[in-house]
């Protein structure tokens, strides 16, 4: 039960619940030509997300995505710090403890990360992985090993960057059953994230009433899932692109992640109430 749940909540929150790291010092081998300007207008520093996860009626944990203040840069580019803290809370802590810490420094100007850490602790399973991404070579640097990025695919992300870079997607023109792929390097390997557009929906939560875009990620049923639209995620239907709400039904129960506060983002919330 507790792999099953384990490995269901990490692909709920993806790259943005259980975040930490610690810094580290990192030579930049990129180049200017590996780098393609995107437009960001769904976030800004000084952004912090607050989530309660539940697990059926239990409050299983507490994420926190945070956007700082860093000013880092690598190569000479400015970077977006973002630190993200996930944990788990209550009586869920007693037989499942989770502290796990993400960070990720993300180019502010091509919206791709430049280097990634990764510190876990989830019921005694550790995993510390610090990844260095050269995008002019199409390579990750991961503890000495050299990982190529297949050349067809561009803007790899991280667990946390590409939450961010699918914020920035425009959707304007979305069509139900339209589906969206973000590359992501996970696990020394490359993952693609394929989100499919639902429509929009208004939902009711603590906090009140939102606007929101449906959207489903295709998933793989039997292993974790019983059916292949078991998974949906609920973001609000404004320049933010904030997930409010992520709800999952699996094989031993069901787990959902809500927004519990917001601060510092860079537009109102689609709120109605």
């Amino acid at each position: 039960m507790k792999t099953k749940l384990n490995s269901s909540i990490k692909f709920i929150l993806f790259a943005a619940v259980y975040l930490s790291g610690t810094a580290f010092n990192i030579q930049n081998n990129n180049s200017p030509e590996a780098f393609t300007p995107k437009k960001n207008d769904a976030f800004k520093k000084g952004e912090v997300l607050t989530y309660r996860l539940h697990y059926g009626a239990i409050d299983a944990g507490t994420a926190t995505l945070e956007v700082t203040q860093d000013e880092r840069e690598f190569g000479g580019r400015p970077t977006y710090h973002v630190v993200g803290i996930g944990k788990s809370t209550g009586a869920f802590d007693w037989f499942f403890k989770v502290r796990d810490r993400y960070e990720s420094y993300i180019d502010q100007e091509a919206l791709v990360p430049m280097a990634f850490i990764r510190r876990v602790n989830e019921g005694g399973y550790i995993i510390n992985q610090n990844y260095v991404y050269n995008h002019y070579k199409k390579q990750v640097i991961s503890e000495g090993k050299v990982f190529d990025v297949p050349k067809d695919i561009d803007d790899v992300q991280d667990m946390i960057s590409a939450f961010y870079y699918a914020r920035c997607i425009d959707f304007s023109k979305a069509k139900a059953g339209n589906i969206y792929t973000v590359n992501s390097f996970v696990d020394n390997e490359i993952f693609p994230l394929k989100i499919k557009y639902i429509g929009k929906e208004t939902i009711s939560t603590s906090l009140g009433k939102f606007k929101c875009i449906l959207f489903r990620p295709v998933i793989q049923k039997g292993r974790i899932f019983k059916d292949e639209e078991d998974l949906n995620v609920w973001i609000s239907d404004d320049a933010n692109r904030i997930p409010i709400r992520a709800q999952a039904n699996i094989l031993v129960g069901s787990v959902k992640m809500d927004l519990k506060d917001y601060k510092g983002i860079a537009h109102p919330m689609a709120k109605l109430d």
